[in-house]
């Protein structure tokens, strides 16, 4: 792995993330959107299907050695040690309800760790990207990228909290939200990858989740990381390959996880 390989799989990375997320405008708010249940009873998509076979298709044009997992369609292996991991809608649940808050996310996994992460959030035309190395990058409207930062909060006290869910799926992760929302001073259900934007972009301090997967995590961490904050599991472990997350401005972080240790 070097800098010009990044610099390239970045390159296409940021491209096909706004390609996809402009297609699934096609379906956005459309009364005739068909919505499926797969096998977990999450929702599906023709959008989600069609966004991510648009990023396949780029991926395989301009790297055909490289491997990609995405949700809808499974792994792909590849031999140049690369590997893209692709979520074409994250947050389904919120598209499907006409909620501009879900996104798409792209990453480059490669020497068992997330080197590259995009998020896409195409309602809002917002879009936060990074490579390891090379800094985290926030781009509004088509306005030029301007470096991605997190927040100087250095207290709970004072800190913006998002989640995407209300109910956790065990009383004791239940009990971990609760506590965190009373130790917080700001509590919203800013949900799915646009929280952790918001971590990334130095609008919100703290965004957990209990249940991830890796398409959900991959893009996460390179992107919080270069913008001065921190993306691990529960227990303050920084790896995409949990499927839980935190995500913090790297100042509260302690904080949270005592909390979380409780």
């Amino acid at each position: 792995m070097n800098n010009l390989d990044l610099a390239a799989r970045l390159q296409l990375a940021v491209s096909a993330a706004r390609e996809a997320g402009q297609l699934t405008l096609g379906y956005y708010q459309r009364a005739d959107l068909a919505v499926e249940l797969k096998h977990d009873s999450s929702p599906v998509t023709v959008a989600d299907r069609q966004a991510e076979q648009l990023l396949r298709d780029r991926i395989s044009r301009q790297f055909p050695q490289d491997g990609i997992l995405g949700e809808e369609f499974g792994e792909t292996s590849g031999s140049s040690g690369y590997r893209w991991i692709l979520d074409p809608i994250d947050g389904t649940k919120s598209f499907v309800h006409g909620v501009p808050l879900y996104g798409t996310l792209v990453a480059v996994e490669c020497e068992q760790a997330g080197q590259i992460g995009v998020i896409q959030i195409p309602v809002l035309d917002e879009c936060v990207y990074a490579a390891r190395g090379q800094g985290a990058w926030f781009v509004r409207k088509g306005a030029a990228p301007v470096p991605a930062r997190v927040s100087s909060c250095a207290s709970l006290k004072q800190a913006l909290l998002c989640t995407s869910e209300l109910r956790f799926p065990t009383p004791e992760r239940q009990q971990v939200l609760d506590r965190l929302v009373r130790a917080t001073r700001i509590n919203r259900t800013w949900g799915d990858c646009y929280g952790y934007l918001m971590v990334a972009t130095g609008r919100a301090d703290v965004m957990l989740d209990p249940i991830m997967a890796l398409w959900d995590i991959a893009a996460l961490q390179p992107i919080l990381t270069e913008a001065g904050g921190s993306l691990t599991d529960w227990q303050g472990q920084p790896t995409i390959y949990s499927a839980e997350a935190i995500a913090t401005n790297g100042h509260v972080l302690e904080e949270v996880l005592k909390l979380v240790r409780a």
